[in-house]
């Protein structure tokens, strides 16, 4: 694996890039996990897009928000990695990415995500503690996690 890491604003992105992206998304989000939501919900505009690409394929994705954006904290969501890369442990190392670029880039280390009931461990063993009752989104259940 030659994983490289991409930060970029929405207006950096390449057309190709925000496809590829979008493609990813909707792979894993709307087919995986069979789940018809608007995934296109007028915040990508606002967001940093960390991108993990391998010899040019997006393997990894996230979208960061400063604070007051999304929540009242830092935020960090639609954190996706491609099931075909999901044995390397792409998933620790994006949150391991996204937690630092947002210290670096907001100069914050508060983060609130709104995170799939089922990823719960995943996120806790990143630093993230459960702040709320499991909800529904987009008939998933979630919860509310932050990291101080």
């Amino acid at each position: 694996m030659n994983l490289q890491w991409k930060i970029k604003r929405f207006e950096t992105l390449s057309v190709s890039e925000l496809y590829k992206l979008l493609q990813l998304r909707s792979e894993v989000f709307v087919v995986e996990q069979n789940c018809v939501y608007q995934d296109i919900d007028g915040k990508d505009e606002k967001a940093l897009h960390l991108i993990g690409e391998d010899n040019g394929e997006i393997v990894a994705y996230a979208r960061l928000f400063k604070p007051k954006d999304y929540f009242q904290e830092a935020s960090i969501g639609r954190v996706v990695v491609k099931e075909t890369s999901r044995s390397k442990k792409l998933g620790h190392i994006l949150m391991r990415e996204a937690i630092q670029l947002i210290e670096t880039h907001f100069e914050v280390t508060e983060i609130t995500i709104s995170a799939q009931l089922y990823l719960k461990h995943f996120y806790q063993s990143h630093g993230f503690v459960q702040i709320s009752d499991t909800y529904l989104e987009d008939d998933i259940p979630h919860i509310r996690m932050k990291k101080s």
